[in-house]
C-alpha cells in the first residue's frame, strides 16, 4: 500500500505560522521506520503493509501534536495487494507514458 499524507498543527506559539519544525518531527519519524517513503512540498508518501504504514502515520502526527493544541492531517491511500515497489513503480511507468506520448 501507498500512503501520502500531510500533518499540520494549529494553536502553537509559532507567530510566523511555519510548521517546518513540526513537519520535520513527523519526517524523522518516517525515516527512523525505515520503509521506502518520498517527501515532497506538500505530502511525504509512505510503501508497506497496512499495519506499519498507519503505525508510522500514527507516531508522526503523536510527534507533530507537541507543536499545536490541535493537528491536522490529510491522507491518501492506495491499496493495491500483491504489488510492492510501486513508491517508484509508478513514476517510472509515468515517465514512460510521457516518453512514449512525445515520440509520437
Amino acid at each position: 500500500m501507498l500512503v501520502a499524507f500531510s500533518i499540520a498543527p494549529s494553536g502553537g506559539d509559532n507567530r510566523d505560522a511555519s510548521v517546518h519544525d513540526a513537519v520535520a518531527a513527523a519526517v524523522e519519524v518516517v525515516r527512523r521506520s525505515g520503509l521506502p517513503h518520498r517527501t515532497d512540498s506538500m505530502f511525504t508518501t509512505l510503501e508497506g503493509e497496512w499495519d506499519e504504514v498507519f503505525a508510522v502515520v500514527k507516531e508522526a502526527t503523536e510527534a507533530v501534536g507537541e507543536f499545536g493544541s490541535r493537528v491536522a492531517l490529510v491522507l491518501k491511500a492506495d491499496i493495491r495487494p500483491g504489488y510492492s515497489g510501486e513508491i517508484d513503480g509508478k513514476l517510472e511507468r509515468l515517465e514512460d507514458a510521457v516518453d512514449s506520448r512525445s515520440q509520437d
